[in-house]
């Protein structure tokens, strides 16, 4: 479907992309003792989401895009340990255990040894620990986070990683993997047996869940509904909610949330699905940023695992009274040039304390490494 708008105002984009092999990982930076410690940590992830999908919201939102709140930003390189375009599993992982590996793996090295996730590093820290997703809790990206298995379409045993794993608070699609299995276990019994508070119909408010130690969501026996199609603002309801659980009790927290969907729009090749999806994952970002100001002590982190659809904005082509084709610039039309990832850099934006060390161009697994530098909650060897 063919997006189109009357652009009232003008916006310069810069697209990058570069061969994986011509990129040099920088050395580790040394983080300014003058920098304020974050106690807590907020990545949203868009997944799919390169520039132009972000430079969309600024043509079709119709309030100011919660993306220009941002004064750090930075460039990452998003390919895999063995390929120049990542996969979400290879993409994620490098966010979650901070290693590049091999497209499809979760939570494992290049190797198939396992890595330790941001979860397992700080939960015995006493910082609780949420993952929130509109796809399947356990695709790609979120499994990436609490789980370990060579291959991501294991989903039945990502589910049971999740039922060892330390979260404290999830949200998103897929109840057949817990509880219509192929093995017929039962896994919302050993969750509950783990004290969540497990729930399938709806989302709770704060005070509903406050007294439960760990709290989960379930929506759809796989995934859930696009935005546009009945799953409304669940990602920036269960994102505000998420974030009062993890942070009651004045507990350190961190918080990955995933805005899926716009990945699949780019797959679809379908403009209106991005962009609604896209402006939906804005919206969630604006909880997130608006907590991180009134709380001044939360890290606020917006990238992407790697670039969907190689989505451009370009100008939509009419024709004239003599039949003859031309590029009107006063109107945008979204197009792509694939039905799968590209190679493009992905834009990485911060706030808060310890936003400075994201500017710069770095590869993803930097990410990680930058997160427990930056909060001093480095793995004890």
């Amino acid at each position: 479907m063919r997006l189109t708008k009357l652009v009232l105002s003008s916006l310069i984009i810069v697209l990058f992309s570069c061969k994986t092999t011509n990129i040099q990982t920088p050395e580790k930076s040394e983080v300014s003792k003058k920098l304020k410690t974050p106690k807590n940590v907020i990545l949203l992830i868009g997944d799919g989401t390169g520039l132009t999908q972000i430079s969309s919201a600024f043509y079709f939102k119709e309030a100011i895009p919660n993306y220009a709140r941002f004064k750090h930003i930075g460039l990452i390189n998003t390919s895999s340990s063995r390929e120049d375009i990542t996969d979400s599993a290879a993409g994620a992982t490098a966010f979650a255990s901070g290693v590049k590996t091999y497209n499809g793996a979760i939570g494992v090295a290049d190797d198939s040894t396992e890595v330790a996730t941001i979860v397992e590093i700080v939960s015995p820290k006493n910082i609780k620990t949420g993952v929130i997703s509109t796809s399947s809790i356990v695709h790609a990206t979120p499994a990436s986070f609490y789980a370990h298995v060579l291959n991501r379409g294991l989903y039945e045993e990502i589910a049971a990683d999740m039922t060892v794993s330390d979260i404290d608070f999830f949200a998103g699609g897929g109840t057949k993997f817990f509880n219509k299995r192929k093995d017929g276990i039962d896994l919302f019994k050993d969750l509950k047996a783990k004290e969540f508070l497990i729930d399938t119909t709806k989302l709770g408010d704060f005070n509903s869940i406050k007294s439960y130690s760990k709290a989960g969501y379930l929506f759809g026996y796989n995934h859930m509904p696009p935005t546009a199609k009945g799953r409304g603002d669940y990602l920036p309801r269960a994102t505000e909610l998420g974030i009062q659980f993890l942070n009651k009790d004045n507990s350190n927290f961190f918080l990955m949330v995933e805005g899926s969907q716009i990945d699949w729009g780019g797959h679809a090749n379908d403009s209106d699905y991005l962009v609604s999806e896209l402006i939906d994952f804005d919206n969630t970002i604006g909880k997130a940023l608006d907590f991180a100001e009134r709380d001044g002590n939360t890290l606020v982190i917006v990238t992407a695992d790697h670039e969907t659809g190689g989505f451009t904005l370009a100008s939509t082509t009419k024709k004239n009274s003599e039949g003859k084709e031309y590029s009107d610039y006063a109107e945008i039309t979204g197009t792509f040039s694939t039905g799968g990832h590209s190679a493009t850099l992905i834009p990485v934006f911060a706030y808060g304390p310890g936003a400075e060390e994201f500017i710069g161009v770095y590869q993803n697994n930097d990410i990680f490494h930058k997160i427990l530098e930056v909060t001093g909650w480095k793995k004890q060897l």
